[in-house]
């Protein structure tokens, strides 16, 4: 679950199928009740028809909180707010040396955290420019950007347009949901 709209899809699905939820926050849920291995397959089939899946080893946990917490950091603007590096910052939060974390989510995603972060920070700046609510010097500023040229480079690079570009040309048509970056 990487939105809020994914929690409510899983959330009324649990109750559809007649699960007592006590905590749901995004990639994680508590049931009131432990799971017979037969309510684990109901689920899991339930998720799978969704679009997601039901994550039930560590490595697969530890992936989807890191990647949990960059989106909710492009998403709330904390680049902008970070005095320590993120690699210090993952590691502080999931617990884990970053040299593991990071071989590990390379293993298992088939790219670094930092293309990974690269891939939301990208979309993002096409939402936002959608949005027309901030100038290109702010959506930088937000996002943790050193200067206006190192977004619209990185920008470029990664979609081939400027961000002025993609602004008149697409207008936001060309924007992708974060589950699929």
């Amino acid at each position: 679950m990487v939105c809020p709209r994914c929690i409510k899809v899983v959330s009324d699905e649990l109750h559809t199928l007649g699960f007592d939820i006590n905590r749901i926050e995004l990639g994680k849920v508590e049931l009131k009740a432990v799971p017979t291995s037969n309510d684990i397959l109901k689920i899991k089939t339930s998720l799978e028809n969704n679009g997601f899946e039901l994550l039930d080893d560590k490595k697969s946990r530890v992936i989807e909180q890191v990647k949990i917490l960059i989106i909710e950091s492009i998403r709330d603007g904390k680049f902008s707010e970070m005095n320590i590096n993120l690699s210090k910052y993952l590691s502080d939060q999931v617990h884990m040396e970053y040299t593991h974390l990071s071989t590990l989510f390379s293993s298992v995603e088939g790219k670094s955290i930092e293309r990974f972060v690269i891939l939301q920070k990208v979309e993002r700046i096409k939402e936002l420019i959608t949005y027309r609510e901030l100038s290109m010097k702010e959506i930088a500023y937000y996002l943790g950007y050193s200067s206006l040229q190192a977004l619209s480079g990185q920008f470029k690079k990664e979609t081939g347009l400027t961000p002025t570009a993609f602004k008149a040309i697409s207008g936001g048509s060309d924007r992708k949901s974060i589950s699929d970056v």
